[in-house]
């Protein structure tokens, strides 16, 4: 089982340095998006409504407007604090998706492996991607299932995806693996 998972990691690693990004998500349908697509047509932007850029000669001022718009509110959001990864620096939450699970944000887990994790509770974590079945194999929270969760652009591994039919979901992400700014 692991080298099985291994070898589906390197080839996601593999085709992601050549990628287009739409395939990528097409063929591996293990990863889950969280993110849109930019105004370029690749790169993962936050937020963004449009899937393509519109040739020139298609665009009316009414959407050059739009475009303003959006990056005016891209250089607004760039002030506020957000957590990054570590490995490539994508945009992975922000400090008010911090949030309490069993009376604490801060948790340490040790996996059926004896690997300790600090992990921190986020309601949301945009820049993560999500891998594998949902298990409740060794769940660290009572009636949650877990999904392991990766940095959509490196596919570093950052944590794991909490999910309850009658509680919701939240990440749970290893805070060494993450940096703020």
């Amino acid at each position: 089982m692991q080298s099985e998972w291994n070898t589906g990691i390197l080839g996601i690693k593999a085709e992601i340095k050549h990628f287009n990004c739409k395939k990528l998500l097409q063929t591996h349908d293990s990863i889950t998006p969280s993110f849109h697509y930019s105004n370029w047509g690749g790169a993962p932007k936050f937020g963004s409504s449009h899937l393509f850029r519109v040739p020139p000669e298609k665009q009316s001022d009414e959407m050059l407007n739009s475009f303003i718009e959006d990056e005016t509110q891209d250089n607004v959001s760039d002030q506020e604090e957000y957590i990054f990864c570590r490995q490539c620096r994508n945009r992975i939450t922000s400090p008010a998706e911090r949030i309490e699970i069993q009376g604490s944000h801060r948790h340490t887990f040790a996996n059926p492996h004896g690997i300790v994790f600090e992990i921190g509770c986020f309601r949301a974590a945009k820049g993560c991607g999500h891998a594998g079945p949902a298990s409740t194999d060794f769940s660290w929270f009572s009636g949650f299932s877990w999904r392991i969760a990766v940095c959509i652009q490196c596919l570093t591994h950052l944590g794991w995806l909490f999910a309850s039919p009658d509680q919701g979901h939240f990440h749970g992400l290893i805070l060494d693996r993450l940096i703020t700014q």
